[in-house]
């Protein structure tokens, strides 16, 4: 069943707060994203599971703990998903990166893909999609349906603004996939786009709007 986890996070909520203003500039908003996509990986990792280990500090012999099992992978959905990924990375380094390129068709609000690259050994991975937003859900489900056809079974998806009806058709859809969220806002609108939201995430990260 979907774990769905809304982060409360002080830090995160006042930095959501900044990207969601109108105002808010492209380097600012860059910024942001990643700075989000960072505190949300170290709230998402926290049931990561450890083993210990026997070492030598320059004292003595002791046993620390140390990540076990799958290596980690991150999947951003293209192309806000971009955003986010540094910020992960600084958090878990050694992790590998893949792309999946989803657009969504302005008249069906369906997603279409355009690009699939992901590493060799992602199915031995744990593997975190990202996107900035989750509205109607659809890229989502399928750039997750993807990374199952290809293998992928330790999924889980993070964003940093959801709606309802995303949400809904995530856990509808992949419920064995746990779903980490920044806030989680009222509704769509007509056009598709997340209320109160911050408008089109791609479009303020990239300047191209």
């Amino acid at each position: 069943m979907t774990k769905v986890v809304v982060m409360d996070h002080p830090l995160i909520q006042h930095k959501i707060g900044i990207i969601r203003r109108e105002e808010t500039s492209s380097k600012d908003f860059r910024q942001m994203i990643s700075e989000i996509g960072m505190l949300m990986t170290y709230e998402a990792t926290r049931d990561l599971k450890l083993r210990e280990v026997e070492i030598t500090t320059p004292i003595c012999k002791t046993t620390v703990k140390e990540l076990q099992g799958k290596k980690l992978a991150v999947v951003p959905i293209l192309r806000a998903g971009l955003g986010m990924v540094d910020g992960v990375l600084a958090v878990i380094p050694a992790a590998k990166v893949g792309h999946i390129g989803l657009y969504r068709d302005p008249d069906t609000l369906k997603p279409v893909e355009y690009y699939c690259k992901l590493p060799g050994d992602c199915a031995e991975r744990e593997v975190f999609v990202v996107d900035p937003m989750l509205a109607t859900g659809g890229s989502a489900v399928a750039a997750i349906q993807m990374l199952k056809d290809k293998g992928v079974k330790n999924i889980h998806f993070m964003c940093i603004i959801a709606a309802p009806e995303g949400i809904e058709a995530m856990k509808a859809a992949h419920p064995d996939v746990d779903i980490y969220i920044g806030a989680k806002d009222d509704h769509l609108n007509d056009h598709g786009y997340i209320v109160p939201g911050l408008g089109d995430a791609g479009d303020r990260i990239f300047g191209t709007k």
